[in-house]
């Protein structure tokens, strides 16, 4: 039995597709959603009402657990079309696996495979046309769920629902950014949930990223609760560095463990580069760009895909990265992914789930 048919979904096709009003040669991203969304329900320990119905808006309660005491996670996936029309989304059962994590950490239901791939598959089986064609884009896909119970108290709900909602976009940075070294703010610590994609981790880094966008920097890096002496990770992505003949990239439970981090070092291995996950200290990286031993440091996840990093700030001073052309993994693990995501070359590993 496949994985859509242990569930009865219900599916409302829309009546107005806005698929005509898009033009996908100038997408913005996340600011255009696809016709429908999958919407589940967990009420009473079960899940139920498993619907495919156009997009729209959600009407909830003013005392609606989740807007007061925060219980809401989400996921970035991305699928991506051949040119033969094929539909593939990558790696998603790791994004299910991790989406589970946050939950359980966050006192929430598990959602069971069937709903999340199966009704993934079954909602871009419905909006394919939506995922667009050109390279460099791509249809961003958001599963999220949130606590429903109408009742204040601080208590883990009693019901959630879970959504996935989808949009087509273009790349999140069209150019290598800058970062400044966070050394007041804290993102995580120890025994927190900095390993959860949950949308307070988000909320909290607005007011410092602000700040250093008021600097003239793009986005910020985290570094530990403790001592601000270790590196965790970028505002919207995982960092990776190479050091010396080196890939590293900063590993703990405060950091979010990225889907395409990952695959970045599974590829990095495989191609005979020694790799490390491990703590990174604020002053190795610096000591190392000056040293010129840093080559290449670059973000890293389902959004940023892969960005290149070219100046970080850190007590008042800047460092530049060398030039962009010049990094070899960087641009060669970019190159890779691009060719096998968008079904250019073979897959080996079986990333790629076909619709």
């Amino acid at each position: 039995m496949s994985a859509v048919e242990q569930f009865s979904f219900r599916v409302e096709p829309t009546q107005h597709s806005r698929l005509s009003q898009v033009d996908f040669n100038n997408l913005k991203f996340g600011q255009i959603m696809s016709d429908h969304m999958l919407v589940a329900e967990y009420n009473n320990g079960q899940w139920e009402d498993i619907s495919i119905v156009p997009y729209g808006d959600i009407t909830v309660s003013p005392s609606l657990s989740a807007l007061h005491y925060g219980q809401s996670i989400f996921e970035g996936i991305k699928g991506y079309k051949f040119a033969d029309g094929t539909v593939s989304i990558f790696r998603p059962d790791k994004n299910w696996e991790r989406f589970n994590k946050s939950a359980a950490r966050l006192q929430m239901p598990e959602v069971p495979e069937e709903i999340f791939i199966g009704g993934l598959k079954k909602l871009l089986a419905i909006d394919n046309k939506w995922v667009p064609s050109l390279e460099g884009t791509a249809l961003y896909i958001r599963p999220f769920m949130f606590a429903t119970e109408a009742a204040l108290g601080v208590h883990p709900s009693a019901s959630y629902k879970f959504v996935i909602i989808t949009c087509p976009v273009g790349a999140y940075y069209s150019k290598p950014i800058s970062l400044k070294v966070e050394t007041h703010y804290t993102r995580a610590a120890e025994g927190g949930v900095g390993f959860s994609k949950n949308a307070g981790n988000y909320a909290l880094s607005l007011y410092p990223t602000q700040l250093a966008n008021n600097e003239g920097y793009d986005q910020i890096m985290w570094t530990d609760a403790a001592e601000h002496k270790y590196i965790e990770e970028a505002g919207t992505a995982n960092l990776i560095f190479r050091i010396g003949d080196k890939i590293i990239t900063p590993h703990g439970e405060t950091i979010l463990h990225g889907v395409t981090r990952r695959t970045i070092m599974q590829l990095a291995e495989e191609w005979g580069y020694a790799v490390e996950q491990r703590k990174v200290s604020v002053e190795e990286l610096i000591d190392g760009i000056k040293a010129g031993v840093v080559t290449e440091a670059f973000a890293a996840g389902t959004a940023a895909t892969i960005t290149h990093i070219d100046r970080i700030g850190f007590e008042g001073q800047d460092y530049n990265l060398p030039p962009v052309e010049g990094r070899e993994f960087s641009n060669k693990v970019l190159d890779y992914l691009n060719q096998l995501r968008y079904g250019k070359i073979q897959d080996p590993f079986g990333w790629n789930f076909i619709v």
